[in-house]
């Protein structure tokens, strides 16, 4: 779809670029009027990511035939537009903390043990009525430095691919009953209560497995009166 046919965001609904609270956002938000450049059939339309390509790890709690530490979760959701249709065989990339809440990368030196069977990534695809689910284990709070005993909570960054690069969308997926989420600038971005609580994952019996894990459906709205708030692209860069 070419983007002079989507309807804005309704505001309040995303974060602002520039978020004195979120401190790092002074830095890399833009200081002038953003350009809207025209897409061409290259960015609408390619490359295709195929499972025969990027192929799919359903299960990002298993490394080598080894199972990582911590509380075993499964995630599980609906991808729509913003007209509640269905988006179907888009990939999803997943990342996030190990269960003592650090990050399998070389610039993360939090003083929390790293995990030899935990490589804190991983890709699914939707099928065809836009449903995807993984398996992970529930990611640690870890220290951020943003300010004073700066905490950030339990949280799973997602990627979604449309046809193309210039279609790709970044958000984060929180968890029900996080005491950190009314202390986090990230959170707290979105000014749109409604908006923001879309963040949330809800925990779900029936994705549950019994004797086995948790279960947690998390659906996201790509844009529309239900849209799940999504980061700038400038904070790709960024673990936080």
């Amino acid at each position: 779809m070419s983007e002079f046919l989507l309807r804005p965001y309704a505001p309040g609904t995303q974060p602002d670029n520039n978020t004195p609270t979120y401190r790092s956002t002074e830095f890399r938000h833009p200081a002038r009027p953003l350009l809207k450049i025209p897409q061409t059939i290259t960015e609408l339309s390619g490359p295709q990511f195929s499972e025969s390509h990027f192929p799919p790890t359903d299960n990002i709690a298993i490394n080598n035939g080894k199972e990582a530490l911590g509380e075993r979760i499964i995630v599980e959701g609906q991808i729509r537009d913003e007209d509640g249709r269905p988006i179907p065989h888009s990939m999803v990339e997943i990342w996030q903390a190990n269960a003592a809440g650090r990050y399998n990368h070389e610039r993360d030196q939090h003083d929390a043990p790293l995990d030899p069977d935990f490589k804190g990534i991983g890709r699914v695809y939707t099928d065809e009525h836009g449903a995807y689910r993984f398996i992970t284990i529930k990611p640690g709070a870890y220290p951020w430095g943003n300010h004073a005993n700066a905490w950030r909570p339990n949280h799973i960054h997602f990627s979604l691919f449309g046809p193309g690069y210039a279609t790709r969308l970044i958000t984060q997926m929180y968890f029900p009953g996080d005491p950190l989420l009314p202390l986090d600038p990230i959170f707290l971005a979105t000014a749109d209560e409604d908006s923001r609580n879309r963040l949330v994952s809800r925990f779900d019996l029936s994705i549950t497995k019994p004797n086995w894990a948790l279960g947690y459906r998390f659906d996201i709205f790509l844009r529309g009166r239900q849209a799940t708030p999504m980061e700038e692209e400038q904070k790709n860069a960024h673990h936080h």
